[in-house]
């Protein structure tokens, strides 16, 4: 990847013999030690990642929120010393207010152990920060940004009464860069020492905090309550946790009974605070919002790149968030505002999707404006709402007096809404309406009725079907962009390609109604019944699963239980189900007397659908002997990719490096100057990439080269110095430590983000494999992506 010179696990030089010796017989010690730990302990690994502010780095347990978006000024005495290295003081290094505080756990062990231990034997975790780019596409460059970072051991202040007893924690800078609030930290390890396996976290921007008059941070929308109740869970079932994809620094949940109270998280539920709302809680009923109950509670909450939305039985709100990385400081919001104040709403529907450099939200209407759609739009932070049809209802348009819309979901890139629509008779319609032309077609008349499909996995639905008794109660909508999959859901599941013509999912029961729908945008989709049963399905396929309760989670819980898991308990309620990095999570509530807590923990689709499978072996006799007999030489189906394009430059992903500079310290621990030092450079290689950046330049061309293009020739001269111990400040600063990288190692994948040039086109083979053939097959299908 990148060349550095050859270094100990601890010191480039030692300063005596003895200590040499020690230090291999201590390793040996060590390693000796580790190997019965290793085989039963290790593959439980994870790492830990605390958030630490600039002046707070060295305390062990200081963790901190994301709520400074801006570079400091923090660093310039620091590289105004180092004149033995290849800076230029008179340039401009400033820092970030953050850091990152990396450690890790093994079930058993002691942490402050273990981290000594890595350390010792050349442990070093390796840091990966991802930036999102922003949906205003017109104000933000679409850019896949990426910097890998070498995390740098440094000992805990405070009392120490042995070097080697010391609390030790590794540290990365925490960067930002403008047009992001978004970010993944992917952790792993150099391979040396204790495997710990890769880890992602989000550290997304807080835009949702302000300061009291002491400096103390508070947030802006609520008060914070310290404790989690069992009462908050146990009268509330789940809901959706709905936010723009991909996008959303934050999430919010609401929908704790008669409270005026939301779940909130910056890390997608790696954390969370419970808030209770600053709102008035009021009512403005009147002749024409029907409405007849109150409550506190909180409905359709919303979170999108900058705005949170909340409904409150009729009223509307939302909040901007204050994020000076992506508009002017002016558009934050001082409190909740309300919205549509002399309409009934009686439903909020997200848009998972951005569009026009622009986010969405939908409400509906109900009383006097029945038949009508609110359409909330959200570019740079400022929210507006137009009310469409103009002039008409979309109730005139469609048979009978009256109407409902239920259900509604907007694709921006075309400007057409799409709407489940009740008539007075009962009878449901999906009707689309094209927000530029102003035009209403009816796509489909949804059967009153569910089809009789016995026996099948399938159903097209054709005027040749039968029905049963059960009638059809369709509920919502789900629209996935990326492949203009449509779907009607309800006590069903209807899929369309086209919008017009759709497929009944058999496999799914009428007698249970789905509650929420969740898609991965990679394929896979979920949803909750009203009873919180979990089904599975892929897709632009026809079988639908059912995961939770079923024998294979009966079979995974109890195992879990056995292991004395922490994310698992005999009493438990469903809070949230969603999609991260195409993985499925849960966001349970276990009743544990004296533990209660709230966990988001993986649910194994796979491992679950493998225990639900009966044994895909039998035991046989042969002769005086028994052997095994599979029911499928292969019981799988794979899918093989060949002939892939280098992801690296189909997503035009730009990746730097940027490892810690070399400490002469004994031990190999930095300090407070030397983790400056680090900060000063990263922001100054990300500056660089800011101001000239070029995604197609060479490596001739590269923005990096400019820094270094007068020192590089005294490269060995610094190093002498530094090996001699006679640096300044005892640092060695690497100038091939700091690069663009163009080709990258363990390049492969399809990206989630193609980038193409006029007239410009990849090829890739799908080569598929299936048991259920009577021979092993292949088949090759070319995908042309054709020009922008």
């Amino acid at each position: 990847m990148v060349s550095r010179p050859a270094m100990s696990p601890v010191s480039p030089v030692w300063p005596r013999k003895p200590n040499l010796w020690a230090f291999w017989v201590l390793r040996l010690v060590l390693l000796l030690s580790l190997k019965s730990w290793a085989e039963d302990a290790l593959q439980h690994c994870t790492w830990l990642l605390v958030l630490n502010k600039f002046e707070k780095v060295g305390l062990h347990l200081s963790k901190d929120r994301f709520q400074d978006h801006e570079p400091i000024d923090t660093v310039a005495k620091v590289f105004q010393k180092l004149t033995d290295s290849p800076i230029d003081p008179s340039e401009n290094y400033l820092s970030f207010p953050y850091y990152l505080q990396i450690n890790f756990s093994c079930p058993g062990q002691n942490i402050e152990e273990l981290a000594r231990k890595g350390h010792l034997m050349g442990m070093k975790p390796m840091v990966q920060i991802n930036y999102m780019y922003s949906v205003n596409f017109y104000r933000w460059e679409m850019e896949n940004v990426q910097i890998l970072m070498e995390a740098a051991p440094m000992r805990s202040t405070g009392y120490c009464p042995a070097e080697a007893m010391c609390v030790l924690n590794w540290y990365t800078p925490m960067p930002f860069k403008n047009g992001s609030v978004v970010s993944s930290v992917d952790i792993y390890t150099n391979g040396i020492g204790p495997f710990v396996s890769k880890k992602r976290f989000y550290v997304n921007m807080n835009g949702f905090l302000k300061r009291d008059a002491s400096g103390k941070s508070l947030f802006a929308i609520g008060y914070e309550s310290l404790v989690l109740k069992s009462s908050h869970f146990r009268l509330s079932k789940s809901r959706p946790l709905w936010y723009t994809v991909n996008h959303a620094p934050v999430f919010i949940l609401g929908g704790f009974y008669d409270e005026k109270s939301i779940l909130f998280s910056d890390s997608n539920f790696q954390d969370y605070v419970l808030l209770e709302l600053s709102i008035d809680s009021c009512w403005v009923g009147s002749f024409y919002c029907p409405i007849l109950g109150f409550s506190a509670t909180i409905h359709d909450a919303i979170a999108t790149e900058s705005t949170l939305f909340i409904r409150q039985n009729q009223l509307v709100y939302y909040f901007t968030g204050t994020y000076i990385t992506l508009f002017d400081k002016s558009h934050g919001s001082s409190r909740w505002v309300r919205v549509l104040p002399s309409e009934c709403i009686k439903r909020l529907c997200p848009v998972y999707a951005s569009g026009n450099g622009s986010e969405y939200v939908l409400a509906l209407t109900t009383g006097k404006n029945e038949g009508y759609i609110h359409i909330g739009t959200i570019t740079d932070g400022l929210v507006s709402f137009e009310m469409v049809p103009d002039g008409w209802s979309v109730c005139e348009k469609l048979p009978g007096k009256n109407c409902s819309i239920d259900w509604a979901t907007y694709i921006a890139d075309e400007r057409n809404l799409l709407l489940l629509v009740k008539i007075d008779s009962g009878q449901f319609y999906l009707v689309n309406f094209n927000t530029e032309f102003k035009t209403l077609n009816i796509l489909y008349k949804i059967p009153e009725f569910i089809p009789e499909a016995k026996e099948l996995d399938f159903l097209v639905l054709l005027d040749t079907v039968t029905y049963t008794n059960t009638p059809m109660t369709p509920k919502g909508l789900f629209f996935n962009t990326l492949n203009n999959m449509l779907y009607i859901w309800g006590n069903f599941i209807l899929q369309s390609y086209n919008r017009e013509e759709f497929i009944f999912l058999a496999d799914f029961p009428k007698e249970s109604t789905i509650k929420y729908m969740v898609n991965s945008f990679k394929g896979q989709m979920a949803v909750v019944t009203e009873n919180e049963e979990i089904w599975y399905f892929l897709e632009g396929g026809y079988d639908v699963y059912q995961v939770v309760p079923s024998q294979g989670w009966e079979t995974y819980h109890n195992l879990q239980k056995m292991q004395k898991s922490s994310f698992h308990s005999e009493d438990e309620s469903l809070v949230s189900l969603f999609f991260e990095d195409g993985k499925l999570f849960q966001l349970v509530y276990l009743f544990d007397v004296g533990k209660e807590r709230l966990v988001k923990r993986l649910l194994p689709v796979g491992t679950l659908m493998e225990y639900n499978l009966p044994k895909p072996f039998t035991v046989v006799n042969q002769g005086n002997y028994q052997a095994i007999s599979f029911t499928h030489t292969c019981p799988f189906k794979e899918i093989h990719l060949i002939d892939v394009p280098k992801k690296h430059h189909a997503s035009r992903t730009e990746s730097y490096v940027a490892l810690p500079p070399l400490v002469s310290e004994s031990l190999g621990f930095h300090n407070n100057n030397t983790l400056a030092v680090y900060q000063g450079l990263v922001y100054y290689l990300l500056w660089l990439h800011s101001k000239y950046d070029k995604p197609y330049a060479d490596p001739v061309h590269d923005p990096t080269w400019r820094w270094w293009q007068h020192k590089t020739k005294d490269k060995d001269y610094f190093f002498y110095l530094f090996s001699n111990r006679l640096a300044a400040e005892g640092i060695y600063i690497n100038m091939n430590a700091y690069q663009k990288l163009y080709n990258m190692s363990g390049d492969y994948g399809i990206p989630d983000l193609f980038f193409l040039d006029k007239g410009n086109w990849f090829t890739i083979t799908v080569v598929l494999l299936s048991h259920q053939d009577t021979f092993t097959s292949s088949d090759s299908q070319g995908l042309w992506l054709g020009p922008t």
